[in-house]
């Protein structure tokens, strides 16, 4: 069982992992298939040895896995860590758009009651 402490620790790593620009670029990279450190440092004008580090810390939260396959150590996505961040902002995402709703509903009121009181104004 995963404790509120831990939960947050999670995500604190994989949202910290997700600040970085390269980072983000190789979690966009992994989204369409497994790839090796040598296949996500291509587009990049840094080290494979950077790379390798920012793989790490993407492991580290958790988002990639890398598993062996030969000589090859492909990485791969976890579609699961993506989907545990994404539950965790709808939770606060559904919270506002509840309010937002509510605020609409309030001012299409104030609306309706401001036409009504104009068109009475013109009937007199």
């Amino acid at each position: 069982m995963i404790t509120d402490a831990a939960a947050d620790d999670h995500l604190d790593r994989a949202f910290l992992a997700l600040a970085d620009p390269v980072r983000r670029a190789i979690i966009a990279r992994l989204s369409r298939g497994e790839a090796t450190v040598n296949e996500l440092a291509e587009p990049f004008a840094i080290t494979k040895q950077a790379i390798s580090r920012h793989i790490q810390v993407l492991e580290t939260a958790g988002l990639i896995t890398r598993t062996r396959d030969g000589q090859r150590r492909p990485c791969h996505l976890d579609p699961a860590a993506l989907e545990a961040l994404t539950a965790w902002i709808d939770t606060y995402r559904l919270v506002a758009e509840r309010r937002f709703r509510a605020l609409d509903g309030v001012l299409a009121d104030l609306k309706e009651a401001d036409l009504t009181e104009k068109k009475k104004e013109k009937e007199k």
